[in-house]
């Protein structure tokens, strides 16, 4: 780091030169890991680079749409774009979708019906998943539970695995199971996210057992951080959302769907009704966002899978407890850090605030979110509200205070943000 920057930082922030201590030592053990990253990046630039060209792309497909959107040929080539990155048959790539969630719930309402069993293998699923679920108090709300639709979960091993055993017991002794719901990333749990290679076990495991089931990944967080996606190793259905990972922090909204085409032509009669799916919905003049976005996803999530690392040794060397570890293998964006104390992690997403280049001047409290059980703060000081490819941090105010980052259009800005969060927890504490 310069010693321009350096000065500006602490005239700005009153960074203090133990934390600059920090950061110098962080990035000299991280640089080795940046090297396997960038290798990935240039991987995937290369499929992405591939997908457009086969498809023909052109401004022709920067379509503005309106009304029922019949024949819009650049939001039918960006679906055939995705499935050919994704390796699988067919794609629905909306803005409707609001979110992640949304995505997700489509395709689970989409191929459920009433009698069948969703089973989650890997624990409790993301909390905004549980009101369509039917998880917890929720009640006239029209989720999966009031539609006659059952769910069973099976909690990680100790060592963040998923129990294959309990998996075989209850795919041989409940034939109403539909679906197995696979989480790749985080999510609110202190564990690693899962890789695209152990994703490959599991469902290769499962179809050893029966081919009656789908197997459907939520892919949120972990699109470009390795050279295979889910549907390259058997996945028959995943989704996720453009303004995470893939939407390369230039798409306004919406959400993916892919897989097999059966499966996803089901998902699209709940994104819209049935009889219609993805054959309407115009699409406001956000084509050339979409494409774009996709074009520099390999790039930006890259850009915020090195500033996880170096967080995550900037914050080992300052003392506290994090996963994953700067030199683990990695499957999302998302980084963990456990504070063991509320008010450290308040001060750390406040920080995170601090540094954003959008509503730097804000406080953020914690606060009830909609779909969550907990009181959630939010640090996303964001160009696209929700953008969690951006610069952010969040948590779930529950002990033992973990907080969650991700994001970062750039490395630089990343690595930023990180010192200003370490240094407003070290404000008014002995160091």
């Amino acid at each position: 780091m310069l010693n321009e920057t350096k000065n500006k930082l602490k005239n700005m922030y009153n960074i203090t030169d133990i934390v600059f201590d920090i950061y110098e030592k962080a990035i000299k053990d991280v640089e080795s890991q940046f090297d396997v990253y960038d290798k990935i990046r240039e991987f995937n630039q290369l499929k992405v680079l591939n997908a457009f060209q086969e498809e023909r792309i052109s401004d022709s497909h920067f379509t503005n749409s309106s009304g029922y959107g019949y024949g819009d040929i650049g939001r039918d080539a960006l679906d055939r774009v995705y499935a050919k990155i994704f390796n699988c048959e067919s794609a629905l790539v909306r803005p409707h979708f609001v979110n992640g969630t949304h995505a997700l719930g489509a395709a689970l309402f989409g191929n459920l019906r009433p009698g069948d069993t969703l089973l989650s293998i890997c624990g409790s699923p993301y909390d905004t998943l549980h009101s369509v679920i039917g998880i917890g108090d929720n009640k006239n709300i029209g989720s999966l539970r009031e539609y006659n639709i059952n769910y069973k979960q099976i909690d990680l091993t100790k060592e963040g695995k998923v129990n294959l055993e309990k998996v075989k017991e209850e795919l041989e002794k409940d034939k109403t199971i539909k679906i197995i719901h696979i989480q790749r990333s985080t999510g609110y749990g202190w564990r690693r996210a899962l890789l695209v290679s152990e994703i490959k076990d599991i469902i290769s495991f499962i179809k050893h057992i029966t081919n009656d089931v789908i197997c459907f990944v939520d892919n949120c967080y972990g699109e470009f951080i390795d050279t295979m996606e889910p549907t390259d190793v058997g996945a028959d259905l995943m989704a996720g959302s453009l303004i995470k990972n893939i939407g390369g922090g230039i798409a306004p909204t919406g959400g993916y769907i892919a897989g097999k085409e059966k499966y996803v032509t089901q998902s699209s009669y709940r994104l819209t009704i049935p009889g219609i799916g993805g054959e309407c919905g115009s699409t406001f003049g956000v084509m050339r966002l979409l494409f774009q976005g996709l074009f520099f996803a390999p790039h930006v999530a890259i850009e915020a899978i090195k500033g996880a690392i170096l967080c995550s040794r900037i914050m080992e060397i300052a003392g506290f407890e994090v996963l994953p570890n700067y030199k683990d293998k990695r499957s999302d964006i998302i980084q963990a850090i456990k504070f063991n104390d509320k008010e450290k992690l308040i001060k750390f997403c406040k920080g995170i605030q601090y540094g954003s280049p959008i509503d730097s001047f804000v406080e953020c409290e914690p606060w009830d979110m909609p779909g969550y059980d907990d009181k959630v703060i939010m640090a996303a000081g964001a160009f696209i509200q929700g953008s969690s490819i951006e610069l952010s941090a969040d948590a779930p105010i529950r002990p033992p205070y973990i907080a969650y980052l991700q994001g970062g259009l750039t490395f630089d800005h990343a690595k930023i943000g990180i010192l200003i969060a370490l240094s407003n927890i070290f404000k008014n504490d002995s160091i």
